[in-house]
């Protein structure tokens, strides 16, 4: 049985299988790089970019906290982006995950202005 084990040292290679099974589940671009090797963007299910690091990516391993944001420069400069530590059994940040964050694309008025009204036409035909 195969081992799959990340570290701070892992690269591409190690890191990109959980990178397209997220990007398999949220049908999202997700960008994953190690503390000392840089990892990988997958959009589409496909590596794009086998050396991938980004400027969210660094920020968020070298605070250690999450982030969401919109980048100033990267290949997702001006899309809002979610950024996670990973952390080791002690509690060190080896890693980092992004996703293009969707939730940052929607205008939440808008949405949630049309659900009140939809909630309201569906309750007065009862």
């Amino acid at each position: 049985m195969a081992d799959l084990i990340i570290s701070e040292k892992s690269g591409p290679a190690d890191l990109a299988p959980i990178a397209l099974a997220a990007n398999q589940i949220l049908g999202l671009p997700v960008t994953l790089r190690s503390l000392m090797v840089p990892g990988v963007r997958v959009e589409g299910g496909e590596v794009l970019d086998d050396g991938y690091s980004g400027p969210v990516l660094e920020e968020v391993m070298a605070s250690g906290k999450a982030l969401r944001t919109v980048p100033k420069s990267g290949v997702y400069q001006g899309v809002p982006v979610s950024v996670a530590p990973i952390r080791d059994k002690g509690g060190e940040v080896i890693a980092a995950m992004g996703v293009v964050d969707v939730v940052g694309t929607i205008d939440i008025p808008s949405v949630f202005g049309a659900y009140t009204e939809v909630v309201k036409e569906v309750s007065a035909k009862r």
